[in-house]
């Protein structure tokens, strides 16, 4: 018994995941029962099945691992309802089970595994091909064993919902509340993050400013609705036109950044930064349905520049990028109204 305790004892401290102790207590619960298989099932019983998560074979029954068969044909289900633990005869017993018969398994032992109480994981199992009765012993051992399976199944869910709602918390953080797009924040970091790879692999990161022009206007004239809508509609647009691996993100109120990877610095670098420019102020063009009204837009203000490898940082990339908007705004402004100049 003191080498058994020692041996759960040191499977729970150097466990590091559910199949970590699991495996090790199947291989003991198979010494203990003297069955020839043992193993952990998980039961979804939304969609009525039972799963072989992990088993541990010695001799003529083979528990696959993976199998997966219909819950309400299982000995488990059985034996849970009956409230039965064991069985020395399960061809008499459970003569209904296609599953048991397939599989070979004359004698059964079974208890549920909760991961939380009244939450059901699964079930711990041992099974063998001849008549062989479990002493008071090794049911105790196996229920002390689902006992600490589902405990650990219960941290991996805590764990798992954790890091999900971390993972929820992170996104929302990272994201303008109204556009969906990334914030600025976000942007910064997305954007350093870039400029590193750019660096590594010797290629330039393309960054575009622009300034949505008349934004002003628009919420004076129709309101704040109508103008959040036209923001909403802009930022879907410039994503379903620009390149996939693009990153649009929501710098200001009325103003926007894009970026992505350029080519390798080199005589057709500028032409490439022409085309990702003149895309992005293409995209700033047209008619936007804002909360039933119609909006005629005739572009955003739109610079850009390309970095090259280890030049710039984002904060200043950023920078030199409204810098090129500013002098675009400040043609097409002169160009609106050549008398001011």
């Amino acid at each position: 018994m003191n080498d058994l305790l020692e041996r759960i004892s040191q499977s729970i401290s150097q466990a590091r995941s559910l199949e970590g102790l699991t495996r090790p207590l199947l291989e003991m619960l198979q010494e203990i029962t003297g069955f020839e298989s043992t193993y952990l099932t998980a039961i979804n019983l939304a969609a009525g099945t039972q799963q072989v998560v992990y088993a541990h074979n010695t001799s003529t029954i083979e528990i696959p691992e993976g199998l997966s068969v219909p819950w309400g044909d299982t000995l488990c289900k059985r034996a849970l309802d009956e409230g039965t633990m064991a069985t020395a005869d399960v061809a008499t017993r459970w003569a209904d089970s296609e599953a048991a018969a397939a599989l070979g398994i004359h004698s059964y032992i079974s208890v549920p595994v909760y991961a939380g109480e009244g939450v059901l994981y699964g079930t711990l199992c041992a099974a063998s091909s001849d008549s062989s009765v479990p002493d008071s012993r090794s049911l105790r051992v196996l229920s002390l064993f689902a006992t600490l399976i589902g405990a650990e199944a219960q941290r991996n869910k805590l764990l798992t919902q954790l890091l999900e709602a971390n993972a929820l918390l992170a996104s929302i953080a990272a994201r303008d509340g109204l556009t969906g797009l990334h914030n600025r924040r976000s942007l910064i970091d997305t954007l350093q993050h870039e400029l590193e790879v750019g660096k590594r692999q010797g290629t330039a990161v393309f960054v575009g400013f622009l300034d949505l022009d008349g934004l002003k206007r628009i919420n004076d004239t129709h309101g704040h609705t109508v103008g959040d809508r036209f923001l909403v509609a802009m930022a879907n647009n410039i994503r379903q036109t620009m390149r996939a691996q693009d990153v649009v993100a929501r710098y200001g109120g009325d103003e926007l950044v894009v970026f992505g990877p350029g080519p390798t610095p080199g005589p057709d670098l500028q032409t490439a930064l022409q085309a990702f420019t003149q895309r992005l102020a293409d995209c700033t063009v047209g008619s936007f349905d804002c909360a039933g009204m119609v909006i005629h837009y005739g572009g955003a203000s739109v610079g850009a520049i390309a970095v090259l490898p280890d030049t710039l940082d984002a904060l200043t990339a950023l920078e030199q990028a409204d810098q090129a908007m500013y002098r675009v705004k400040l043609v097409r402004r002169n160009q609106r109204h050549p008398k001011e100049r």
